[in-house]
């Protein structure tokens, strides 16, 4: 599933609204945490780490689509962060060979990438060690959430327990997981209610 023609669209107020509330939520877990070296991963138009990145030394921002990143390099270039780092690279396609990371997190794009094992095993081999994966997604559903969106066949949430499975069998402890925001989306005047979970876990 693409995401390039919708880059242009992307900002809207929900949007908006809601990576504001994703960015406050890993704050939250992140706690004191002095973590130097991020990753966001399909970060989109930057909104969620745009909020988060004066926090870091560094933060870089992969996603697979072109049109994201010319976004995201349109806003660093009108803010002046000298922090932020735009990479375009789809993960399950071409390996990473830059430096290690002490955090990283993606927020609902999991359930757009089909082996979600193979991501996760990607993530922990970029952190460094005792480094923190966070992944925020939709908790199971029925598949209403991509009502509008008759071509997509991947994962309709998850259940935390499947995400944490996978967590330790590539290897993350003091794993955990829990349902932070409730939320709905309109379309075509059906109000589609829908959940978000966060899973964390370290690399020691």
């Amino acid at each position: 599933m693409s995401f390039e023609g919708r880059a242009k669209d992307w900002d809207n107020n929900s949007r908006i609204e809601r990576s504001k509330m994703v960015a406050e939520k890993i704050n939250e877990i992140i706690g004191n945490e002095k973590y130097n070296s991020i990753m966001e991963y399909g970060c989109a138009t930057g909104l969620i780490s745009l909020n988060l990145c004066d926090k870091f030394k560094k933060v870089t921002l992969m996603d697979s689509e072109k049109k994201m990143i010319k976004i995201v390099k349109e806003k660093l270039d009108k803010s002046k962060k000298s922090n932020v780092f735009p990479i375009q690279i789809d993960l399950m396609d071409k390996a990473y060979k830059g430096e290690k990371f002490d955090l990283i997190y993606t927020s609902l794009t999991l359930h757009h990438i089909l082996d979600t094992k193979k991501i996760i095993k990607i993530f922990y081999n970029l952190l460094n060690e005792d480094g923190m994966l966070c992944i925020i997604d939709l908790d199971k559903e029925d598949g209403s959430f991509h009502i509008n969106q008759k071509d997509f066949n991947l994962h309709n949430g998850f259940e935390h327990r499947y995400i944490e499975s996978i967590f330790e069998s590539v290897g993350f402890l003091n794993i955990k997981s829990d349902t932070f925001y409730n939320g709905q989306k309109t379309y075509k005047e059906k109000t589609i209610p829908y959940s978000l979970f966060y899973t964390v876990g370290y690399k020691k």
